[in-house]
């Protein structure tokens, strides 16, 4: 075979099938994004123990330790985006698991609430840190006509690790104290993280895009396609794609993205508001309504697993149509998330519809999640995914506060919920006006708005040398 004189990467990702090297990656990625989930989990399942043995007269006073590792994700975003985008994607997923992995570690030494929120606090930097990067990467190395699919696949590790510490809670908390919820949220991803110094690529397109290390580049080629013949010479390049000395954040409204990142922001925003009400409160709200602890704690992991349902059957068809699944999935959670607050003394009722509320919350988050890697180009994807979660965060870091202050108001079961309805019903608003402008929303390319032919941006980029 002659060698290659130029490798387009992203024809050559798009093109091929999938390989052993996507399986490795996807699945080291998915157990990153599990220890994410478990350690966001692991504090709502801590509650009911540190109510107990601290004395706690008010379940309001935990709001600020769930919203503390929300309010550090909605800084570490950007900031380990930015880092994503400026030193590479590995860089930043192997800092961010570092820290949140040593922080969630030191809570096992917190002996009181106000300890609890710091180490949170610093702990949800480094949560923060790791999704928009490992959604980049993944982005980056699958093929387009199942990008979202890899992604979503990628991100149900979240909900097992978000079902995990109901586990640890009915099994070892009470022969070991809450203490062991955080022992093992904060060694595993120390562990991992170090790990991944070794196992995990670099993004092959960001490497290209910002002429960087070649024989990197030449390795991972290798790895995509043994066959392909690669010589001194051969030139690596990114078609289509827009490059920049250096981001700033009118980027992500810049043509088409004018209109996409608002609604996207917004339907970040009132997703993880209600997800993280119901994700936080529930098993405390059921065991206020008489439902037995270990059933509450059952319930929430039912949440869990009905997410990762609604994940996967997302997946496919946000492939093909884009945002319009993600608009019927919103409004379907309209009439079950409602329901809930009227099913809690017919417990088999209750279970299905904490069943498909998950599978309706969990499931738009993971589609949200995979949208956000899929409107932004390499350039700036990190940067544009990390925005966005931190942009959802305003939702998740008000939910449980809000959760708080209504379960402190006394208010009937069935009207909190119910109050529910207004944020899932913006969102649905805003994905129906997302999916109308833009069908399926997801190119590769240099963003345009709505009617316009010209590009908003430049496009680049090459590189080349000896092997």
């Amino acid at each position: 075979m002659l060698e290659q004189p130029m490798v387009d990467v992203s024809r050559l990702i798009d093109e091929r099938r999938i390989n052993g090297f996507n399986i490795k990656l996807v699945l080291f990625s998915f157990l990153l994004v599990l220890l994410d989930g478990y350690d966001i989990t692991a504090a709502a399942f801590a509650a009911p123990f540190l109510v107990k043995e601290w004395g706690i007269t008010s379940m309001a006073t935990l709001g600020p330790v769930f919203s503390a590792s929300l309010v550090g994700v909605l800084a570490g975003s950007p900031i380990f985006g930015y880092v994503g985008d400026r030193f590479g994607r590995k860089v930043a997923i192997v800092g961010s698991c570092l820290m949140f992995g040593i922080f969630t570690l030191a809570c096992t030494k917190a002996g009181a609430v106000t300890d609890l929120i710091y180490l949170r606090l610093l702990a949800g930097i480094g949560i923060g840190g790791l999704l928009p990067n490992i959604t980049a990467l993944n982005g980056e190395f699958a093929p387009r006509r199942i990008r979202a699919t890899m992604i979503i696949v990628m991100f149900t590790g979240i909900t097992f690790g978000g079902a995990l510490p109901g586990l640890v809670s009915a099994t070892l908390v009470p022969q070991y104290g809450w203490q062991v919820l955080f022992l093992i949220g904060g060694a595993i991803p120390t562990a991992v993280a170090i790990l991944a110094i070794f196992l995990l690529p670099e993004s092959l397109k960001f490497l290209v895009l910002n002429n960087r290390r070649r024989e990197a580049i030449v390795r991972i080629v290798r790895a995509l396609d043994p066959a392909l013949r690669i010589g001194p010479e051969t030139r690596f390049v990114v078609q289509g794609e827009p490059a920049f000395s250096g981001f700033t954040p009118k980027l992500l409204f810049a043509g088409r993205l004018a209109y996409l990142t608002p609604l996207l922001w917004v339907m970040f925003i009132c997703c993880q508001m209600t997800f993280y009400f119901t994700n936080s409160w529930l098993p405390t709200v059921l065991a206020t309504a008489q439902v037995p602890t270990s059933h509450a704690a059952i319930a929430t992991s039912i949440f869990q697993f009905g997410g990762t349902v609604g994940g996967l059957a997302l997946a496919r068809p946000l492939d093909k149509y884009g945002f319009t699944p993600v608009a019927m999935l919103f409004a379907l959670s309209l009439p079950i998330v409602g329901s809930l607050g009227f099913l809690t003394g017919i417990e088999p009722l209750l279970m299905t519809a904490v069943f498909f509320a998950g599978f309706c919350l969990l499931g738009l988050q993971l589609g949200l999640n995979a949208a956000s890697a899929l409107i932004y180009p390499t350039a700036f994807r990190a940067n544009g995914s990390g925005w966005a979660f931190a942009a959802g965060r305003v939702g998740s870091v008000s939910g449980p506060v809000l959760g708080g202050i209504l379960i402190a108001m006394k208010l009937p079961l069935y009207e909190i919920f119910l109050l529910l309805l207004i944020p899932l019903g913006v969102g649905t608003v805003a994905s129906v006006v997302i999916a109308r402008l833009f069908g399926t929303g997801f190119q590769d390319d240099v963003p345009v708005a709505p009617g316009t032919k010209t590009p908003a941006l430049p496009a680049h980029d090459a590189i080349g040398g000896k092997a």
